[in-house]
């Protein structure tokens, strides 16, 4: 049995295929972690939604920020962009079957290998929450996303207020924030104020902010962290840390990681992708 994670995918199943061929992907024997963003922008975001369900358990996903949008989308609560390639999904015959499937995806998983533990999000964790408490806060809203009111939820989800995060908070104003932590943020300030205007790397820091996983005193800090959605910050492989996006979509590669007998030990497995989409 073999474990693996992987970057954002976009609806780029083309390199999908050829990426789950190269690490030779069992259904029966293997598992699969998909960090969010299946669709949008690339060319084949049903396929990937078709693979997915197919794959009856041995490929499980994150909800990313363009998954929540094809959801808000198909129910009328967001209108398409310009730029999204959502048409065939929301189109095809099984799309009732392929979206339920989605919104029962979480925001956050856990994952137990070799006495070894990771956290998976799709893009960042505040710095007042630990794991528990983030796990506790994606089981709130995907119990939203599973319920009846998801197209009330959808209606209300956006939105960049309150962009930082208080105990006080409750109901639409906390799923608010906790949704745009886990699949929206890459930079915040040192006390956790959220910014989502900046999409530079790492190394191009805007004055006044930090990445989110630099951030001094973070209560996950210690915790290995699995995330993609930052394809300027691309492969980033440390002891806590393990960032996956590495532009698919827009030319660059489709990454997976494959875990040895612990979390420690990771390979590198790549295909590289036609770009589907520019940046911008």
């Amino acid at each position: 049995m073999a474990i693996y994670c992987i970057g954002d995918v976009q609806g780029c199943d083309e390199a999908l295929q050829r990426l789950l061929e190269q690490i030779d992907f069992s259904p029966s024997r293997d598992t699969v972690y998909l960090l969010g963003d299946l669709v949008n922008r690339g060319p084949a975001s049903v396929q990937v939604l078709r693979r997915c369900w197919a794959a009856d358990g041995a490929i499980l996903s994150l909800l990313g920020n363009h998954d929540l949008h094809l959801l808000a989308v198909a129910h009328g609560a967001r209108k398409p962009s310009v730029r999204d390639t959502l048409a065939p999904v929301l189109q095809a015959p099984d799309r009732m079957v392929l979206l339920d499937w989605l919104r029962q995806q979480p925001l956050a998983r856990t994952l137990e290998h070799g006495g070894q533990s990771m956290l998976m999000v799709h893009a960042g964790v505040l710095p007042q929450w630990d794991v528990a408490q983030t796990l506790a806060l994606a089981q709130e809203v995907q119990m939203v996303l599973s319920s009846r009111d998801l197209p009330l939820f959808l209606r209300q989800m956006y939105g960049n207020a309150p962009d930082h995060w208080s105990y006080q908070l409750q109901g639409m104003d906390r799923w608010r924030i906790v949704v745009n932590a886990l699949t929206r943020l890459r930079f915040c300030s040192a006390v956790g104020v959220m910014d989502f205007a900046s999409t530079e790397s790492a190394t191009a820091t805007p004055p006044g902010l930090l990445p989110w996983f630099e951030v001094p005193g973070r209560r996950s800090a210690g915790q290995l962290v699995a995330f993609g959605h930052w394809s300027t910050l691309g492969w980033l492989n440390r002891p806590d840390v393990l960032a996956l996006d590495t532009g698919c979509v827009w030319g660059g590669c489709l990454s997976a990681v494959r875990f040895g007998n612990s979390l420690a030990e990771r390979e590198l497995l790549q295909v590289r992708c036609p770009q589907a989409q520019k940046p911008g």
